[in-house]
């Protein structure tokens, strides 16, 4: 009997144990699972900060041949700085510049292929002026060569944009050019920011580079602290600082679609027109966007655009735009000149814009 006592108790000792076992592997699974759960939940917060990070953008279109209306150099001069400042008055991300009538060569910067004669086409005068204009006053003799086209320039308004930057005046980021010259110490490369003297990066660039600068807290240039070169965007993901806008060129209407440098594309067109709809600003509610574009035509409107552009053939404006607008009904004039219908249209636009970019 005693034998028997002892062999039952071993074998509910055992029991006991490999039950232990189970339930800590159990455990472990189940602590697998959680950690499981845990990476996976990480990786979508991550992914919704980048998405929320990413701040929705607004770009316009205009059709380059508005330029060749233009009676002289100092009017079309005129004319480019008139668009400038609406485009960084109302924040506008990206301007994009379109021949409208189709190109059968496609290039990013059209001013390349005129050289240095005066002669360019009114898109690549256009796109040099909205350039020259966008970028700090201390880079320009840096960045720009000396061009008959940019003979009057100096007599229009400045924009005055953020990262137009005084020498006296410190600011988070500032824009730079590279220089040829190393810094001793880091072997880094220096950087022409506009101040006394070149600030350091660790990166090694390339001379004659235009770069954005995170200057860091520390004022003293003389401290040997180097500084890092972010992205073009990083102010306004950061800082929420309006940084200016891009320019691009299109050869045609449906490259300003086809090239669109955002990922995903513009997810909602806004065309303007005298044939468009008629509402009030007010009573515009927009969808939710990423990526806005608002579109205006040349001297006979996107109409005519559309119709000379071979990869839109048969295709009307309503059908190429999600939404076709007349922003200035009822007008005096026979006519609205570009530079008034991008002035009047922003202003239009404004409300309706700013109400989908608070929701985001």
């Amino acid at each position: 009997m005693g034998k028997k006592k002892k062999r039952a108790e071993r074998e509910a000792e055992s029991e006991l144990l490999n039950t232990e076992t189970i339930n800590e592997q159990n455990d472990l699974h189940i602590a697998n699972g959680d950690s499981k759960k845990i990476k996976k939940k990480k990786t979508k917060e991550v992914k919704e900060e980048s998405v929320l990070k990413e701040k929705p953008t607004v770009s316009v279109a205009l059709a380059g041949s508005i330029i060749d209306n233009t009676q002289s150099l100092e009017l079309a001069t005129r004319l480019a700085g008139q668009i400038a400042r609406a485009s960084t008055i109302f924040r506008i991300d990206e301007v994009v510049v379109f021949d409208n009538i189709g190109s059968s060569v496609d290039c990013s910067d059209p001013t390349m292929e005129d050289g240095s004669h005066d002669d360019e086409s009114g898109a690549a005068f256009l796109f040099r002026i909205l350039k020259y204009m966008e970028t700090p006053q201390y880079l320009r003799k840096s960045l720009f060569p000396m061009h008959n086209n940019l003979r009057y320039v100096g007599s229009l308004p400045p924009l005055d944009a953020p990262h137009h930057l005084r020498k006296h005046e410190w600011a988070p980021y500032r824009e730079g050019v590279t220089l040829k010259d190393r810094n001793l110490t880091s072997g880094g490369t220096l950087v022409d920011v506009g101040l006394s003297k070149p600030v350091a990066v660790d990166q090694v660039i390339a001379p004659g580079i235009r770069v954005t600068v995170s200057m860091g807290a520390e004022r003293n240039l003389d401290a040997g602290i180097p500084h890092q070169v972010v992205s073009s965007s990083t102010p306004m993901e950061d800082a929420r600082m309006y940084w200016g806008y891009k320019v691009r060129y299109a050869p045609n209407i449906s490259s300003v679609f086809k090239n669109c440098p955002y990922k995903g594309g513009y997810d909602h067109l806004i065309g303007t027109s005298e044939h468009g709809l008629v509402m009030k600003s007010s009573d515009l509610t927009l969808p939710s966007f990423r990526h806005l574009l608002i579109a205006f035509g040349g001297l006979a409107g996107l109409e005519e655009c559309i119709e000379e552009d071979n990869n839109l053939k048969g295709k009307s404006a309503k059908e190429v735009f999600d939404l076709y607008l007349n922003t200035c009904p009822h007008q005096g004039s026979r006519t609205i000149r570009t530079e008034e219908a991008i002035l009047i249209s922003l202003q239009y636009l404004q409300e309706p814009v700013n109400s989908v970019l608070q929701k985001i």
